[in-house]
């Protein structure tokens, strides 16, 4: 496990997780979130997503954590040797991401993109939950699906999975 594309809905604990495995394998980490936006929640260019990608991509270790565009993830799905897509019922995503949005009423976001204060974001980051769930899971799916003969690929379905996981592959949960 030294190229790790962690993909899933918001709210499933894949920052927690990328964050877990970066120490424990020792491997760089980078979030998509800080990528492709620049403060006040700011989207980034397209041309300047891509060049940052394509050298993270050009790395010999890295944990990439997140979205961004699609033909993205495909690019970072290729270049991968382990794929964990953390795809819990729609309502613990929810309810992880509220919880999430009410701590940051007390602190920031670790993982965060600087500047880009998480209370403002609530109303479109439950609108985005569905849109995923709805539209961008089933692509996502058969995406992750096309690697299961060439990659690592862990599909985590619920919490329960998700520590057990962290257990085997960080050492505790």
């Amino acid at each position: 496990m030294t190229r790790v594309a962690v993909i899933g809905n918001a709210g499933g604990g894949k920052s927690t997780l990328c964050r877990r495995l970066s120490k424990t394998l020792n491997i760089p980490l980078f979030a998509v979130d800080r990528i492709q936006w620049k403060p006040g929640w700011m989207p980034v260019s397209y041309a300047e997503i891509k060049q940052q990608h394509d050298q993270i991509l050009a790395r010999d270790r890295w944990i990439i954590d997140g979205w961004g565009p699609f033909d993205m993830i495909e690019e970072r799905f290729a270049a991968a040797d382990t794929i964990i897509f953390v795809d819990h019922p729609l309502h613990i995503h929810y309810w992880r991401a509220i919880k999430r949005q009410v701590a940051c009423l007390f602190a920031p976001r670790p993982d965060g993109p600087e500047g880009c204060p998480m209370l403002p974001m609530t109303w479109p980051l439950l609108k985005m939950i569905w849109d995923i769930h709805a539209t961008a899971r089933p692509k996502l799916l058969k995406a992750v699906r096309r690697h299961h003969n060439d990659k690592r690929v862990f599909h985590i379905t619920s919490p329960r999975e998700l520590r057990r996981f962290v257990l085997q592959y960080c050492g505790s949960a």
